[in-house]
């Protein structure tokens, strides 16, 4: 039960960023309240400001980025605290966990380090304590083996694996506020389904209040109890969930209560050119188990799947995280080490060949599912888009350059003007149309699409589906389009794949797939996808 007073009230908040172009007002004038034990959502678009004013609670804004008006926590004003002063809630009395773990945790250390930091930094505990309790946590958040986890690189993990490694690290002392942003949208649904239990269970033994920030209105309709609707900054409806959802009174709230992507692919004609033909792929990864580290074990990330892309065709692979989707898109590139044949317009693809490698690479682009992620916050968006172009195209001029990333930003309806400014300045869906553009100037004839919106809210996920099926249009592109988001995947894909531990458990037509799957596996995750109220049983079966 929740108490009655607020522990975070927040009042009046403004959220302001200097830019090249003038300020951006992010948030204007949000005021809410949070109390002990209560669950509450705040959704809306990417670019909504949600995200922001969690950001500027807990003192994580840009460097260009200033808030005004109150944030107070228990009679304690945050907006005029020092970071010195700040450090001593953040990740005790308040945590925060994020969307994508892979970019949050430290890919040179070891799980059991990364979760001992705040326990030794906050809890002054000593290292031989702090390893016992981290293996609690890790017991905690339900990661099996903890004791020979710890010992685990980020890399190691599937995808649901550290996001319950980055729970572990918020809940290690104790918060009475759990701010999650967007901490389940990059998983696939029956993954999901278990962090979101995961994270019910932790609430009613911990009795903390939770935040969830997010566009995904099928968590917030189970879980939230009261929530926040937000459009271009500003609160634009809140109440009790059950009352939003039956009988929303505002247009906004109804519009993202309707989105879904629509349409479907028509197959391409049987006489369509072979772009990319694999044969019998396998990528085999060696575990460390032994002693000092050594490596004892073989794990098969890939296994023996061979397929074909033609002219204009989208293959949709599909499988829960971990399933090897990924792993096969980087073999094909030859990023990893793999066994089996690929050919490329019929020539094939060698290690050695470093001209046939370079060729390939520039006509085979790959958009990756986390674009914040990918594009470096060093570089203007104009240097972003470019930069294939130095290795590709040496001969252009500076000038040239900026000329093709004026074209290419246009392409993908994403305003030129802005290319000097900075990732951080965008929103998702802008930093993922930013990573389009960096493909598609170098003219490529294949797209490998690896979760391109698992990261982005309905309305903005259905102009990404309507803009890549332009782009295709236009170009006779062929995409491979790798997602765990089977109402994309259903808008997008003519033939699908379904993946499960490293092998391919079924394979046709979309519509076949759709609408009469032949292996179990496959059933489960179309009834998990179309039918949120199933995606626990789903989870557990």
């Amino acid at each position: 039960m929740a108490e009655t007073k607020p522990i975070l009230t927040i009042t009046d908040l403004h959220v302001t960023f200097r830019t090249p172009d003038g300020p951006v007002h992010a948030v204007k004038g949000v005021s809410m309240q949070i109390r002990r034990g209560e669950t509450i959502a705040v959704v809306g678009e990417s670019g909504s400001g949600k995200s922001q004013i969690m950001l500027s609670t807990m003192g994580l804004l840009a460097g260009n980025g200033t808030a005004s008006g109150s944030v107070d926590y228990r009679g304690t004003e945050f907006l005029t605290l020092s970071q010195a002063d700040l450090n001593r809630y953040r990740g005790v009395r308040l945590s925060m966990i994020f969307q994508e773990p892979m970019t949050s945790l430290d890919p040179l250390y070891r799980i059991g380090r990364q979760i001992a930091e705040p326990l030794v930094h906050h809890g002054r505990m000593s290292v031989r304590d702090a390893r016992s309790r981290v293996l609690e946590l890790l017991d905690l958040v339900r990661i099996p083996d903890p004791a020979r986890r710890l010992r685990s690189y980020p890399h190691e993990l599937s995808g649901g694996q550290r996001q319950r490694v980055m729970i572990a690290m918020a809940l290690a002392n104790d918060p009475d506020i759990l701010i999650a942003d967007e901490p389940t949208t990059a998983l696939d649904v029956t993954i999901q389904a278990q962090v979101l239990q995961l994270l019910a269970d932790l609430q009613a033994q911990l009795g903390m209040a939770i935040v969830f920030v997010t566009h995904d209105l099928g968590i917030v309709r189970r879980l939230a109890d009261r929530t926040y609707v937000m459009h271009d900054g500003r609160v634009v409806e809140s109440g009790r969930t059950s009352d939003l959802f039956d009988a929303p009174g505002h247009a906004y709230t109804r519009k993202l209560l309707d989105a879904e992507p629509e349409g479907e692919k028509l197959p391409v004609p049987d006489a369509a050119e072979e772009v990319i033909r694999a044969d019998r792929i396998g990528v085999q990864y060696q575990l460390g188990d032994g002693l000092f580290g050594r490596k004892t074990r073989r794990f098969k990330a890939v296994d023996d799947i061979s397929f074909s892309l033609r002219r204009g065709q989208t293959i949709g692979i599909v499988g829960e995280s971990g399933s090897g989707k990924s792993t096969l898109a980087r073999a094909l590139l030859r990023m990893v080490r793999s066994a089996g044949e690929v050919r490329f317009k019929g020539k094939t693809l060698s290690d050695g060949d470093d001209a046939g490698l370079r060729a390939m690479r520039r006509n085979v682009q790959i958009v990756f599912q986390d674009p914040f992620g990918s594009l470096s916050p060093r570089m203007t968006v104009g240097q972003i888009v470019t930069e294939g172009l130095l290795v590709h195209r040496p001969d252009l001029t500076s000038a040239d350059r900026d000329r093709h990333a004026v074209a290419a930003l246009a392409e993908v309806q994403l305003d030129p003007g802005l290319r000097n400014r900075y990732p951080h300045e965008f929103s998702g869906g802008q930093r993922q149309r930013i990573a389009i553009a960096r493909a598609m100037i170098l003219k490529p004839e294949v797209l490998i699409l690896d979760e391109p919106t698992s990261a982005l809210d309905r309305t903005v996920q259905s102009q990404i589906v309507a803009l890549l099926k332009s782009l295709q249009a236009a170009h006779g592109l062929s995409y491979l389009f790798i997602s765990h988001d089977l109402a994309v995947v259903r808008a997008m894909a003519d033939t699908i794949m379904v993946m499960r531990g490293g092998r391919l458990v079924e394979e046709g037509p979309a519509a076949r797939i759709f609408d009469a799957p032949q292996d179990a596996y496959t059933s489960a995750l179309i009834t998990a996808a179309f039918n949120r109220d199933s995606i626990r049983g789903v989870a557990h079966s």
